[in-house]
């Protein structure tokens, strides 16, 4: 019994420091207790390890057993061997979580009750236990069940701890064969027989992923961009049920830009090549993308002088002449840039944006860039033209054609970078008009809300900035108009909560943006699919508190620190369910019970 106050104090102990360190902020690093346990506190559900099965938003204490030590002698003697060395080091990068034997965390939240019960005054030192985060330990899955997870949860009446639930997470897989999983009145039945209760009722939840990897020539492509949905209903009716149109379904979205799925790639690629002139601006240096034209920069712009030469001197007699129109529709097929299915094509770009689509094609140097600007403004000297622009343009160049028209252009030294800060002015106009032209066009928002995006009185830097969250935007938009077809109204919706979210928070193409939708909209997507993730939750009420019991089939493993195989099927980071004529699952079952302190 010593033994066991001692360690009890000495763990409570061992938090109770971690708890205060990371209320001031000091706890970056799990910390070592004994030789082979290390704790660490996670805050947030999104950086938890058990998000797959525990969303509670509160701060939870993760024991794992500590990575072993490397022996510094025998670091030293093989030092000298490479192949050792690349060994160790691709061992210690390749490292993962690591469990504790199922004995050592029972030993662990032990200790951890021990320390909560109000009538153990003797081990903690105070008649009111402090109440610690939940406490969570990574098993190894070796006993019979294959617990993978133990959990231990205090529960207060007013300022008293009076009870612990436990948590218990087990996990088998994969599973391909469904026959073996239990019906749900069976998992009632245990339900009842475990809490004492008569009365349970059902919640389903099911996850479907609506865009996910794409398979390109018998290739598996990885994205980052997924739409997956959300479903949750009452009153589950069988395993795997498809979640009924009564749900409540809730749309994820995480695009990210430069994704070759996206109908707006062509314009992702043109506003990389102002981002990368951007940073020449900045740092004196760029590096330039490949040409996509075999003709030089300087031989494409002498053209599209050429053809406005010649557009002047027809135009009183021949209006619509073939160049003219082969100019216009040269434009428009060149800089629309955003799907014709998806967005009305600009055919409007004025002698500046034509300009912006050649020189982006073609330029592999400052040189050229220079050259190419030199020549513009030596006609607009010697007034060879007299080139359209649109109202409003802010671009040095634009006010340059401005001054042409009345003589009053004054001499102008392509030098340093000017140059590129000239032609970076015309990408911005070009992207601002693009942007308008798209989401006026397309109804989607007002000027007034994309006022802030698309102000030109803030310096350059952030100019651009603003057009990054823009773009992403018109990533999340087009892509759920493209793959979903989703109506006006859920896109005009999903507009204004981007645009929402970008005005308060900065540049983030990770996020992740929510848009509540009815089930019918997209049911055609989901039913005939395996969903991602299947979820049915047993509950009973006991007085204030609920107690569940969990019932879950993953398509990936829950955990990352335990390895499921299964002799002859291959399971790899890029398996898909739909490789395969039924969908392989991981069951997963999180049960708890509760400890009542007399």
């Amino acid at each position: 019994m010593d033994s066991l106050l001692r360690h009890t104090r000495a763990f409570h102990a061992f938090l109770l420091r971690l708890y205060d360190q990371e209320n001031k902020g000091m706890l970056k690093e799990p910390t070592l207790y004994e030789d082979d346990v290390q704790v660490r506190i996670v805050n947030e559900v999104k950086r938890s390890p058990l998000q797959a099965f525990w969303k509670e938003n509160m701060p939870i204490f993760i024991a794992e057993r500590a990575p072993l030590k490397v022996d510094e002698d025998h670091m030293e003697d093989s030092s000298n061997n490479e192949t050792s060395s690349l060994s160790s080091s691709k061992l210690e990068e390749n490292i993962g979580p690591l469990p504790l034997s199922i004995m050592k965390a029972r030993q662990l939240v032990s200790w951890y009750t021990l320390a909560h019960n109000p009538h153990m005054s003797q081990v903690v030192n105070c008649s009111v236990p402090t109440a610690f985060p939940v406490l969570w330990v990574r098993c190894d899955g070796s006993d019979p069940e294959g617990t993978v997870w133990l959990g231990a949860e205090p529960m207060k009446t007013g300022k008293e701890i009076t009870s612990i639930v436990f948590h218990t997470v087990t996990c088998t897989g994969p599973i391909v064969d469904r026959s073996p999983f239990a019906s749900i009145e069976i998992l009632k039945t245990a339900h009842k027989n475990r809490h004492s209760c008569s009365a349970v009722m059902t919640k389903g939840y099911a996850q479907y992923d609506l865009f996910g990897s794409t398979v390109l020539e018998n290739t598996i492509m990885k994205s980052q961009s997924n739409i997956m949905v959300d479903f949750t209903w009452n009153n589950v009716e069988k395993i795997l049920e498809i979640p009924p149109l009564t749900s409540i379904a809730t749309l994820n979205i995480k695009v990210e830009p430069g994704d070759t799925r996206s109908p707006v790639i062509q314009i992702y690629k043109e506003l990389e090549f102002l981002l990368v002139l951007a940073r020449g601006l900045k740092t004196g240096e760029i590096e330039w993308p490949e040409v996509l034209e075999e003709k030089s920069a300087i031989i494409v712009v002498q053209e599209l002088i050429e053809d406005l030469k010649d557009q002047l001197n027809a135009y009183q007699q021949q209006p619509k002449s073939k160049e003219t129109e082969k100019l216009r529709s040269d434009a428009a097929a060149v800089e629309s840039t955003i799907h014709a299915s998806f967005a009305p094509e600009r055919g409007d770009l004025d002698f500046a944006e034509q300009l912006w689509t050649r020189m982006r094609k073609t330029v592999s140097s400052y040189q050229d860039v220079v050259d190419c600007l030199v020549l513009v403004i030596q006609h607009l000297k010697c007034k060879d033209i007299q080139p359209w622009i649109h109202r409003g343009s802010n671009s040095s160049l634009s006010k340059l054609i401005q001054q042409s028209y009345h003589g009053t252009m004054p001499t102008v030294s392509v030098t340093g970078l000017t140059a590129i800060r000239m032609l970076l002015e015309i990408g911005l106009d070009k992207f601002r008009r693009d942007y308008i032209n798209y989401f006026i066009g397309q109804e989607l928002t007002t000027l007034n809300y994309l006022d802030y995006f698309v102000n030109c009185t803030v310096n350059l830097e952030e100019q651009i900035l603003r057009f990054q969250k823009l773009h992403h935007i018109l990533e999340l938009v087009v892509s759920c108009s493209a793959f979903l077809n989703l109506s006006h109204e859920k896109l005009f919706t999903l507009t204004q909560s981007c645009s929402r979210y970008y005005k308060d928070n900065p540049l983030d193409e990770r996020h992740v943006f929510q848009l509540p939708i009815r089930p019918m909209t997209i049911n055609a997507f989901y039913e005939n699919e395996h969903p991602f993730l299947w979820r049915m939750e047993i509950i009973s009420c006991h007085g204030q508190r609920e107690l569940k019991t969990m019932w879950q089939l993953n398509t990936k493993p829950p955990v990352d620190h335990v390895t499921f195989t299964t002799p002859g099927l291959p399971v790899d980071d890029t398996t898909l369910c739909s490789d395969y004529e039924e969908a392989f699952y991981y069951n997963t079952v999180v049960s708890c019970s509760q400890a009542r302190f007399i």
